[in-house]
C-alpha cells in the first residue's frame, strides 16, 4: 500500500470478492484483501481496495 494511505477496515463489511461473493479478510501486514475461498489477493492502492480479478495475485 502506498505510504501514507490508510485503508478503513468498516470496508470490509460492504465488500465480498467479486468471484465468489463470499467474504474478505484484510492483510495488513501485505496490504491487500484476501478471498481463502478464490484463493487471490486484491491489492490496495492510495487506500482504495482495487477489486479487479485482473489485478489480483493468487495465493
Amino acid at each position: 500500500m502506498t505510504e501514507g494511505a490508510v485503508f478503513d477496515r468498516r470496508m470490509l463489511e460492504a465488500l465480498v470478492c467479486p468471484v465468489t461473493q463470499g467474504p474478505l479478510s484484510y492483510d495488513a501486514e501485505v496490504g491487500r484483501l484476501v478471498s481463502r475461498a478464490a484463493g487471490l489477493a486484491f491489492p490496495i492502492r492510495d487506500g482504495i481496495p482495487i477489486m479487479l480479478v485482473s489485478e489480483a495475485r493468487e495465493i
